[in-house]
């Protein structure tokens, strides 16, 4: 199953990279597994067809990879506006909603999606649902101030129900730490809540909250790489 995994992985990044990119453009690099294919794709077109191209990263990972793979690295304050990013997902359903954040990178990742004209979306099959949290069952990551996180996990669960928890570290004492210094709470929710639109608004408004893994109207198209080595795609 995990080489199916991988090649689906591989067949989605590979057609994201292939429909979308064009020479000079700036594109907006996400963060992920599926995105390491992206990359490695990106650079060999670089390479072979002679492009002209500059990456913006959502993540130190991100960051990294464009560096290894030899390709001009920019960030959001040099380069405001991006033609397109890509980027993975943990979970995308029918109306192309997307949780992300399993990483912790949620608050970089939706700043880099909002800066550019078209954002696109590589996962593969296991990532695909009717609805949200069908599959995804480790809830929405929400990065927040960390002096506000034991009155924000209260307000959250008051208000909408479920259970938050801090995210604790798995190799080190204490909570995961974001790239921009916070903490990060999992919001593992009841049921559908409908209308994730209205419930990321209700989320933000929180005094404390930075941002949410909560991706609504964001994305222009999904491409699912299946079992077979097909890619699905879904657009807007």
């Amino acid at each position: 199953m995990s080489s199916l995994i991988e090649q689906g992985k591989k067949a989605a990044a590979i057609a994201a990279v292939n429909n979308h990119v064009k020479d000079g453009q700036k594109i907006g690099i996400g963060s992920g597994s599926t995105i390491v294919y992206a990359v490695e794709h990106l650079a060999e077109r670089v390479k072979t067809e002679n492009m002209k191209v500059t990456c913006v990263p959502t993540s130190f990972q991100a960051t990294q990879l464009i560096q290894e793979h030899g390709l001009v690295l920019s960030d959001l304050n040099s380069t405001p506006e991006l033609d397109i990013a890509i980027d993975g997902a943990d979970e995308v359903d029918t109306a192309l909603n997307l949780i992300k954040g399993g990483g912790g990178c949620q608050t970089q990742e939706k700043a880099v999606a909002a800066a550019a004209n078209e954002f696109y979306v590589v996962a593969d099959f296991r990532k695909n649902s009717a609805n949200l949290g069908e599959k995804w069952k480790k809830g929405v990551p929400i990065e927040v101030l960390p002096f506000t996180y034991r009155t924000l996990m209260t307000r959250i669960e008051s208000s909408l129900g479920g259970k938050a928890v801090l995210r604790m570290a798995q190799h080190k004492a204490g909570p995961v730490i974001t790239d921009n210094g916070n903490f990060i709470l999992d919001w593992v929710f009841d049921s559908c809540q409908g209308d994730w639109s209205s419930t990321n608004v209700t989320l933000k408004m929180m005094p404390g909250v930075i941002e949410t893994g909560l991706f609504c109207g964001m994305a222009s198209a999904v491409y699912i790489g299946m079992e077979d080595g097909t890619v699905k795609s879904f657009h807007r």
